[in-house]
């Protein structure tokens, strides 16, 4: 028999997971390949802490040659242009790539809801550059203000009051001070604004835990501007509507964090899909295309008519589903069990010793809330490396890279 051909695109916490997986438990032969745009994995979920600069580029990245067996999976950096599904190919600037089984987790897009100015006058905090492209950016604004003079320069706009902006708002406001300290800057110049379209910042929490987070970064100084319906952006500057009345604020750096959707490359292809992301059965199986699963973003998962919200916790399980699966199928054995996602909680760090969060059911804040984002980070790592990854790219109460 012909060796099945297994091939992995993106290698974020789906398919890095689903790779790993196969690496550690599959005994039959196969040929599996991970291609990924880049030769190392990042955590998403830490994306804001590398934009204030409170975690290194070199700290961030997981390199897949350390952590990949060259002799199991094979690994390509390649950036994926078109998945084409009935010729069980995908095509990539360094050519075309065949395969049997094809799973895809090539990650999200920020999703700009067709609101005009988002993608020429904002950053986003989507990908490990575009995160190091911010962080030069706040870096010279308050270096270059000792010329400049312009207090604009140092307002910084967030749009988006889920997790993604309300981090990066909580993990600017804790750094101010010592950015303030070393540029020169009385400290009460820079402004931080949060524009949300939800009753309350953090739409996943309840509004009691949401006012707890909202009253911690309010006493860190961020504004916060709830049920705000944005227009328009443009060049330093965002229109907004709130009851009833239209708004101007103006700052030079903003940050669009209002949302995501799946991959471009999938939305764009010939299998089915809603903004990118693959409607899959309870095997995360795409029902017109039988030998493609997906995972992570890329996937459209629900359970009893309850859809997903697109989250590392939820890819990582996805992943390590999909390793079981194929083991399984690759040798010949049943596998009847469905995909079920365990929620075991979400914790939204407010700087690095503060935070809020549910898990296990049960209501964190404080200390307490930030020591569980660690050690969920943590195990995170654990997971692809071992001890050895943690001591090295861990989370720690004191420990950053300032």
């Amino acid at each position: 028999m012909q060796t099945p051909k297994i091939l992995i695109i993106g290698g974020g916490y789906g398919g890095l997971k689903a790779a790993l997986g196969l690496q550690r438990k599959l005994k039959t032969p196969a040929s599996i390949t991970l291609i990924s745009k880049h030769d190392y994995h990042y955590q998403t979920t830490l994306l804001h802490k590398v934009s204030i600069g409170t975690l290194s580029a070199r700290k961030a990245r997981i390199y897949y040659r350390k952590i990949l067996n060259p002799k199991k999976i094979h690994f390509i950096k390649d950036k994926i242009l078109k998945i084409l599904p009935n010729e069980n190919k995908v095509l990539g600037n360094g050519g075309e790539y065949s395969y049997d089984y094809l799973i895809i987790g090539l990650g999200f897009k920020p999703d700009s809801f067709g609101i005009k100015g988002v993608e020429e006058h904002t950053f986003k905090l989507s990908s490990l550059n575009a995160s190091l492209k911010l962080s030069k950016n706040i870096e010279n604004k308050f270096k270059e203000f000792v010329h400049t003079k312009n207090p604009q320069d140092l307002h910084t706009i967030i749009c988006g009051t889920g997790f993604t902006g309300i981090e990066f708002a909580a993990e600017l406001a804790t750094q101010i001070s010592e950015l303030s300290l070393i540029c020169g800057i009385d400290k009460n110049i820079p402004k931080i604004t949060c524009i949300g379209r939800s009753k309350h910042i953090l739409p996943v929490f309840d509004q009691k835990l949401a006012k707890v987070a909202q009253d911690k970064l309010q006493k860190l100084g961020v504004e916060i501007i709830c049920e705000g319906n944005i227009k328009e952006i443009q060049k330093n500057k965002v229109l907004l509507e709130k009851d009833g009345k239209e708004l101007e604020i103006c700052g030079n750096t903003i940050i669009w964090s209002a949302g995501v959707k799946g991959s471009d490359i999938v939305e764009k292809s010939e299998i089915p899909n809603k903004k990118g992301r693959i409607p899959v059965n309870s095997q995360l199986q795409c029902e017109s295309f039988p030998n493609i699963y997906a995972v992570g973003d890329c996937a459209l998962a629900t359970s009893k008519d309850v859809i997903h919200a697109p989250t590392a916790q939820l890819a990582a399980q996805m992943g390590d589903y999909i390793a079981d699966l194929f083991v399984a199928k690759l040798s010949n054995e049943p596998f009847k069990k469905d995909f079920k996602f365990h929620h075991r909680g979400t914790v939204c760090s407010i700087g690095h010793t503060d935070g809020v969060g549910v898990v296990y059911g049960k209501k964190l804040k404080g200390e307490m809330a930030a020591f569980m984002k660690n050690t969920i980070e943590n195990k995170w790592l654990f997971s692809i490396g071992g001890f050895e990854m943690v001591f090295k790219k861990g989370q720690f109460r004191y420990r950053t890279s300032n």
